[in-house]
């Protein structure tokens, strides 16, 4: 049970409302799950692909000595000395085959546009850390992390429900994928004095904390305009104003917290997928 309940925590359960939410947007914009075996693989590829990344940012981050022990940010089993880098491999590869099973199960479903996005969503969560060029290091993950945490997700959902595209998807996709960008913006400010000692030049390390803290402001607004764009047709849309209330409280937190405080935001976040998800699902139920 203590192993259990450690490898639970490496793969960061906090953390899975990004690959969660895009998903369910997804069934929210084509009117539900007409095709439950596909939905739920689709759900579980998604959160698969996200362990993936997960466990491989863990791996190189330490590898380049980002991740140390006692860090602001929650620990990392590698740096703290609870696992070993072999053990995190074969975790690495066991991610790595579920979601290629699971993703052969949805080419077959949804045909050469599943394939490209599964392709390109093992690409990226590769060269996110692993390469000498990775995008985390270069200050551009924020675009990948947008694209693949929202329309990406979302418009793929929706042609496997349909095997059509979906413009409401795409919108909705967008509020997650908005959302997201808060989430790792927040947790780069957090880091913003190690990242810049190890020479990982985050959007925060390039252009300070104040252009963070406005980049995650236009993020928040950004979400509040795709959904009520999505949803203008919904007499229920003004209840996407929750959500908007939800992230001004949030962001006003973010503005004062300090430290280990930024953990604690970063959960908050990924509660504010979830707020938009219940509101958009309430908006087109009434």
């Amino acid at each position: 049970m203590q192993k259990i309940k450690l490898w639970f925590g490496i793969c960061r359960p906090r953390t899975l409302f990004a690959s969660i939410c895009p998903v369910l947007m997804g069934f929210i914009a084509v009117g539900g799950m007409p095709r439950p075996v596909v939905a739920t693989v689709t759900l579980l590829c998604g959160v698969s692909l996200q362990v993936l990344s997960n466990l491989i940012n863990d791996y190189y981050d330490f590898r380049r000595g980002s991740d140390k022990a006692g860090r602001v940010g929650p620990s990392r089993a590698l740096a703290e000395g609870l696992v070993a880098e072999v053990q995190m491999r074969r975790a690495c590869l066991i991610a790595l085959g579920l979601s290629v099973a699971e993703g052969i199960y949805l080419v077959l479903t949804g045909g050469w546009v599943i394939l490209a996005i599964g392709v390109l969503s093992i690409f990226f969560a590769w060269i996110y850390t692993a390469t000498p060029h990775s995008l985390s290091y270069l200050g551009i993950a924020d675009i990948v992390c947008f694209l693949f945490y929202g329309p990406v997700a979302t418009v793929g959902t929706a042609w496997l429900q349909t095997g059509r595209f979906s413009l409401t998807a795409l919108l909705l996709g967008c509020v997650c994928g908005c959302v997201a960008v808060c989430v790792l913006a927040t947790n780069n400010i957090r880091d913003i004095e190690d990242d810049r000692a190890v020479g990982k030049r985050t959007f925060p390390v390039r252009f300070g904390k104040n252009a963070a803290r406005v980049g995650v402001a236009l993020m928040l607004v950004g979400a509040e305009a795709f959904a009520l764009l999505a949803l203008k047709g919904c007499p229920s849309v003004w209840l996407m104003l929750v959500p908007f209330g939800v992230s001004v409280f949030l962001y006003v937190r973010l503005l004062k917290a300090q430290g280990a405080q930024y953990n604690l935001c970063l959960f908050r976040f990924g509660l504010l997928n979830a707020c938009y998800v219940l509101a958009a699902l309430a908006a087109v139920a009434l």
